[in-house]
């Protein structure tokens, strides 16, 4: 069985003493049995890798570009992210896709192209309120899901990690119920059955308002094999306590 995997995503956020202060006080947090990773805005990378070095911490970026390098102003390759030796990568956050038009087709390309430059893609899935109310949660999800069963993935589904983010819980302090939580990861874990040889070793995450007094119900749950945590890992100290909600239960 996997380790749980526990992905800060800053968002945009981080200044230079900020994020040597949110690390540093990190370094030493990570709990033993558990995968803790850090998603940082670009310019930041840099200065990432050194402050993780040592460390049990790894890192990551919040984007990356479909395309190799070449003429594609203000976009940035996998190929420059795995010379930061960036492990992890989030495609299709649901700001992305809002704020930037992302579409199915274009995550799926994304994350072909990270694990082309052998970075493992985040790949987010998640509902609208308003999808959620019209009943449409599954057709949503496997229309989300099905566009990453395309010829350039299909057989590397099992190489990747799906965050399932329901829309209307980021970032507004609502978060989807156990049972809710539950019914969406043993969906996602169904479809991966249909595909992948051992669905099990696929890591689902789950995603949206994650804080330390929710984690250890979260990561309890069946199907839970970590989180995607938003603006709670810009504070370190409850950063840390949502890890060691994902510590392995002593004996």
């Amino acid at each position: 069985m996997n380790p749980k995997l526990v992905v800060g995503n800053w968002k945009m956020n981080g200044r230079l003493a900020d994020n040597r202060a949110r690390v540093g006080a990190l370094r030493g947090s990570v709990p033993e049995g558990v995968e803790v990773a850090v998603c940082a805005p670009f310019p930041y990378l840099a200065q990432l890798a050194d402050l993780v070095a040592g460390s049990r911490l790894e890192y990551g970026a919040q984007d990356v570009s479909e395309f190799a390098d070449g003429a594609c102003t203000g976009q940035v390759s996998a190929g420059m992210l795995g010379d930061f030796g960036c492990r992890y990568v989030i495609v299709g956050h649901s700001e992305r896709r809002s704020l930037a038009g992302e579409d199915d087709a274009t995550v799926a390309r994304k994350a072909a192209a990270a694990l082309d430059a052998g970075i493992v893609p985040i790949a987010c899935i998640g509902e609208t309120a308003e999808e959620r109310d019209a009943d449409r949660v599954e057709a949503v999800l496997r229309r989300q899901l099905d566009a990453l069963d395309c010829a350039s993935l299909a057989s590397r589904l099992d190489s990747i990690v799906l965050a399932y983010e329901p829309v209307w819980a980021i970032g507004t302090g609502r978060v989807a119920t156990p049972a809710q939580v539950s019914q969406v990861l043993a969906l996602v874990r169904a479809w991966l059955a249909e595909r992948v040889a051992r669905p099990e070793r696929v890591r689902i995450l789950y995603g949206g308002s994650v804080r330390a007094e929710n984690a250890a119900a979260l990561f309890d749950l069946q199907d839970a094999d970590g989180a995607l945590v938003g603006g709670a890992s810009l504070d370190a100290e409850e950063f840390a306590a949502i890890c060691r909600a994902a510590a392995p239960a002593s004996p």
